[in-house]
């Protein structure tokens, strides 16, 4: 069983930075592969980005690549998010979430990943 707990979002403005975080418990964690996914109100969730368990391999929705950026250190059991140049649409709660059948980015589907944290909050104002 691998616990997740997202942490760093907030209120910025638009074209501004931040930087969110997952931690981990549990040293599986190492070996899956990490998916950040978001889901606004009204909205569906929607993945983000995903890493393999080594951080040699990432994948990212369209609409995020080039602004974001995702990172994993399994010494601190810790994946991150670093959103650059942010809009109103990326609004949302953003998630973190684990896939424990693979150790390598094989799926963006939603129901595939088995671990999720309860989510941090982005707002980006106009």
């Amino acid at each position: 069983q691998v616990q997740l707990v997202e942490s760093g979002g907030g209120l910025v403005q638009a074209g501004g930075s931040l930087r969110l975080s997952c931690a981990a418990s549990g040293r599986a964690f190492s070996y899956y592969a990490l998916g950040w996914f978001r889901q606004a109100p009204g909205k569906e969730r929607e993945f983000v980005a995903a890493i393999s368990w080594s951080g040699g391999q990432t994948y990212y929705a369209d609409s995020m690549r080039g602004r974001f950026t995702i990172s994993r250190d399994n010494a601190k059991l810790t994946v991150y998010l670093q959103m650059n140049s942010l809009k109103p649409e990326d609004t949302a709660v953003y998630y973190c979430a684990a896939d424990r059948h693979s150790d390598y980015i094989t799926t963006t589907d939603v129901d595939e990943y088995d671990y999720w944290g309860q989510g941090t909050q982005v707002t980006v104002s106009s």
